[in-house]
């Protein structure tokens, strides 16, 4: 495991397309990304939470257009969440598929979840890579933490590599399911739902 808080944005992409995991920071709490279409590392990445594989994991994207040739279904109600102020930011919008036309690592999906992160190093990573898989870095069914350190210690295996900025939040992302009509909150973050209702309304 190499670690570090000088580690670029490049060796970073590096690292991922060599099929490693990453631990990184976002703009809320620190994630654990992986290729999506590299089977080994997103296996290492559920292994490192000790997550069960029947969970979707969110991906990440840096801009609108890497929506593009995913099969999802952007919806009116998502299009005004992705024009508003929230994005790029700490909200986290779940999609629906418009038919069998997706990347393989999206088959069997219902639904698929993204954001973009309100973070600069974050998205000149997912510009090199990318739309990423990118996940809450905890240890599955336990508390999110602010460290570095107490994160690596909690996980059950260690990334292969890690870049450390500092203590960051614990609050996640606000999600909003879009692939339903009229859209849910299905978990409460950052974003408050009264500014979410405001947009869509």
């Amino acid at each position: 495991m190499a670690t570090g808080q000088e580690i670029s944005a490049a060796e970073v992409a590096a690292c991922l397309a060599g099929g490693g995991v990453v631990l990184l920071p976002t703009d809320t709490v620190y994630g654990l990304a992986a290729m999506p279409a590299d089977e080994v590392a997103v296996e290492r990445l559920f292994a490192i939470k000790a997550r069960p594989v029947t969970r979707n994991l969110p991906v990440m994207i840096c801009n609108r257009g890497q929506l593009e040739g995913l099969g999802v279904v952007v919806t009116q109600a998502a299009e005004r969440l992705i024009a508003s102020d929230l994005v790029p930011g700490p909200l986290t919008v779940a999609l629906g598929f418009a038919g069998l036309d997706r990347p393989a690592w999206l088959e069997g999906r219902d639904e698929m979840a993204f954001r973009m992160p309100d973070d600069s190093f974050m998205l000149e990573v997912l510009a090199l890579t990318g739309p990423l898989f990118v996940t809450s870095a905890n240890k599955h069914a336990h508390d999110t933490l602010q460290t570095v350190a107490e994160i690596v210690a909690q996980l059950a295996i260690s990334p292969d590599l890690v870049v450390d900025d500092g203590p960051r939040e614990t609050v996640p992302s606000t999600l909003v399911n879009c692939a339903v009509d009229p859209p849910v909150i299905e978990r409460e973050g950052v974003v408050a739902p009264a500014t979410i209702m405001e947009i869509l309304a």
